[in-house]
């Protein structure tokens, strides 16, 4: 629910800075030679306004990838925790080899993030069944392994939120700076076929322009997508390795402590 929510705020907010930027902006008549016609640019703003429609939309989406990759930014960082998750794996690990459980679960508390919380639940469990008289070690155990999965399988969709969206952008950033190309090239068509023979110089320019803005613009939405969708998608698989062999350390060590 957040998350659509989220993700439809961000659609919203964009696209109204996106008809501003568009109107006010690439649209102030002091970038026209012709003032309020706006066909005659004088300079690269006005060029763009140039491009139509569908410029907006390329604004939109656009302004949508660079939210995105600042979100996953600050997601991912807070996901680390406070401190270097290196340095907390290992102190963790240290704790619990000497025996001092709480004092781990007390450095899970102050790191934070994602890597502390799911360690965190598999000691906490672990405490848990280390009082139950009817279990072996290997059901304890394996209750603390359960415990580790469950609490994975809830942090990785946080991990990999909003990902698909920045793949979706990616791809129909494209189909609509294509859109604006076809759109740009029919008005250059119609311009060369002038009634009279004679072709229409002005819009036939502006029809090559807004074809080139448009896939110009379709292909920087595209790239940032592309290229932001590929960063975050390594660093989340790095990210769930380094938790996936941090929990193994911690149930080996669990294991050989049970077993003494």
């Amino acid at each position: 629910m957040k998350q659509s929510v989220f993700l439809s705020s961000v659609i919203v907010i964009t696209a109204v800075v996106a008809v501003c930027i568009y109107w006010f902006v690439l649209g102030n008549p002091s970038n026209f030679r012709n003032g309020e016609t706006r066909t005659l640019a004088n300079n690269l703003l006005g060029t763009v306004y140039t491009g139509g429609i569908v410029v907006p939309i390329l604004i939109t989406l656009t302004l949508m990838d660079l939210t995105l990759v600042f979100e996953r930014l600050f997601s991912l960082r807070k996901a680390n925790g406070r401190a270097s998750i290196t340095s907390f794996l290992k102190g963790v690990q240290g704790n619990l080899m000497a025996g001092k459980i709480d004092e781990a679960i007390k450095a899970c508390d102050a790191q934070r993030g994602s890597a502390a919380n799911i360690i965190r639940t598999g000691l906490e469990r672990y405490k848990l069944v280390m009082t139950e008289k009817k279990l072996d070690a290997e059901k304890k155990l394996a209750e603390t392994q359960r415990a580790i999965e469950e609490a994975t399988s809830l942090e990785t969709p946080l991990l990999e939120r909003n990902l698909v969206a920045l793949s979706t952008i990616a791809s129909i950033a494209t189909m609509f700076g294509l859109l604006g190309t076809v759109v740009g090239m029919i008005r250059a068509f119609t311009a060369l076929a002038a009634v009279g023979g004679t072709p229409d110089a002005i819009q036939l320019s502006i029809g090559i322009s807004e074809a080139l803005i448009n896939t110009a613009l379709g292909l920087l939405a595209a790239i940032i997508g592309i290229v932001a969708y590929n960063y975050f998608v390594t660093k989340v698989d790095n990210f769930t390795y380094m938790i996936d062999e941090a929990s193994y350390n911690v149930v080996q060590i669990l294991h050989a402590r049970t077993n003494e």
